[in-house]
C-alpha cells in the first residue's frame, strides 16, 4: 500500500454515510473519499467503459470508481451477493487497470465476505484494529443502518404531506452528517434520540384516505435515487404515501428465502434468483393490505426480476392491484419515466375515486 491510503467506494443511496463511518473506524490513518454525487457525467463514464448489455448498477459503480480514482483514491472497496452483482468486482477491476489506473482493489463478495476471510483481508489492507474492535465497528455500522432505514421508511410514507416543505430533508441530512462522523455507540444513540425528538416536531397534513403505493424490485435500482430519477419523491410530490420494504436492514436480517416463497401464496413454487421471490411476496402483501398500486423497479436485463415479471402480471389480475413495471438503464429518459408515473397515479386516483 502507498504511504497515504485514500479509500473510495461506490454510492448506494444514503448508505454512503454508513460506509464513511465504518471505513473511517477501520482505517483511522486513511483518508475516506466519498465519490462525487452521481451526475450524468458519472453515468456516461461508467457506460462508456462497460460491456453494452451489463445491467446498470455495474455502470453506475464503474463511474463512481473512475471519479474516485481521478480524485486521488488508491484503494477501492466493492461488495455484493445474491446475483451477478457479486461477480462484478473482478471485471470492474480489470477494466480500470486496462484504463491505466494504479490502485488496490478489495472485492469483499461471496466467500470473501465471510467473517474470517473478511478480517484477514482488512488486516492485509492495513487495518490496525484487533478482531474485537473490528467487530465493534461493524456493530456500530449495523446500528447506523437501522437508524437510516427507520427514518427513511417514515419519510417516504409522510414526506408528501409535510406542512413545511423541506422539513424531512433537513432532518435526513442532519442524521446522515452525524452518522458519517460518529465516533462511538454513545454518540450514535444520542444522535438517534435527537432525531426521534425532532421527528415528532414535523407537522403533517395527511388526508383521511391517502393514496398508498408499494415499491418492489431490484436492490440497487430501488436504493440509489439517481438510478431511478428519484421516483419515490416523484410519487410523494403527487400526494402518495410510499412504502418500500427492501433495504439493507431487510437484506441482512429480514430476509428468509423459504419464508418468502411461502408468502407468495402459491404464485411461485421455486426461487427465481436474488430478490425476485421477495418482489412477488411483497406485492401480494401490498395487495392484501389494501394498497392502491405497486411499482416494479428493475435495471434493464435483471434476470431475477424478469423471471418475476409474468408472475406479477398474473398476481395483478387475480388480486386486483395495478402493478407498473419500470426498467432503467443509462439510456433511460427521465421525462418518459415521469410521464408514466404521473399517468399511473392518475389512474390510481380514478380507481380510488379521489
Amino acid at each position: 500500500m502507498p504511504a497515504k491510503t485514500v479509500i473510495s467506494y461506490p454510492h448506494m443511496g444514503s448508505y454512503s454515510a454508513v460506509l464513511e463511518q465504518l471505513l473511517g473506524r477501520l482505517f483511522p490513518h486513511a483518508t475516506i473519499l466519498t465519490p462525487p454525487p452521481i451526475t450524468q457525467k458519472t453515468v456516461e463514464l461508467g457506460g462508456r467503459h462497460s460491456p453494452d448489455f451489463v445491467c446498470s448498477p455495474f455502470k453506475y459503480n464503474l463511474g463512481n470508481y473512475i471519479e474516485g480514482l481521478e480524485a486521488g483514491a488508491n484503494l477501492l472497496f466493492q461488495s455484493g451477493t445474491g446475483c451477478r452483482y457479486g461477480y462484478y468486482g473482478e471485471l470492474q477491476e480489470q477494466i480500470l487497470r486496462d484504463m491505466g489506473y494504479n490502485f488496490e482493489f478489495a472485492c469483499l463478495a461471496r466467500r470473501s465476505a465471510r467473517p474470517l476471510p473478511l478480517l484477514a483481508r482488512l488486516w492485509q489492507l492495513g487495518c490496525p484494529l484487533p478482531a474485537h474492535k473490528v467487530a465493534a465497528a461493524f456493530h456500530m455500522a449495523i446500528c447506523s443502518i437501522r437508524a437510516v432505514d427507520s427514518l427513511e421508511n417514515w419519510i417516504r410514507e409522510n414526506v408528501g404531506f409535510e406542512c413545511v416543505p423541506g422539513s424531512c430533508d433537513a432532518l435526513h441530512g442532519r442524521l446522515l452528517n452525524k452518522i458519517s462522523c460518529a465516533q462511538s455507540q454513545a454518540e450514535l444513540r444520542e444522535t438517534v434520540a435527537v432525531c426521534k425528538k425532532d421527528l415528532r416536531k414535523i407537522k403533517l397534513d395527511i388526508p383521511q384516505n391517502p393514496l398508498r403505493v408499494g415499491i418492489i424490485g431490484e436492490v440497487y435500482t430501488l436504493m440509489e435515487p439517481s438510478s431511478n430519477f428519484n421516483l419515490e419523491r416523484q410519487l410523494a410530490e403527487q400526494g402518495a404515501s410510499v412504502t418500500r420494504a427492501m433495504s439493507i436492514w431487510f437484506l441482512m436480517f429480514g430476509r428468509d428465502n423459504a419464508l418468502s416463497l411461502r408468502r407468495t401464496g402459491g404464485y411461485l413454487r421455486y426461487t427465481v434468483g436474488a430478490t425476485g421471490v421477495d418482489s412477488v411476496s411483497q406485492s401480494l402483501d401490498y395487495a392484501r393490505r389494501g394498497y392502491d398500486g405497486v411499482l416494479h423497479v428493475k435495471s434493464f436485463g435483471c434476470i431475477p426480476e424478469l423471471n418475476a415479471g409474468p408472475v406479477l402480471t398474473r398476481l395483478s389480475h387475480r388480486e386486483g392491484i395495478p402493478i407498473l413495471p419500470l426498467s432503467f438503464d443509462t439510456h433511460t429518459g427521465e421525462l418518459g419515466v415521469k410521464t408514466r408515473i404521473e399517468a399511473f397515479v392518475d389512474m390510481l386516483r380514478m380507481r380510488k375515486g379521489v
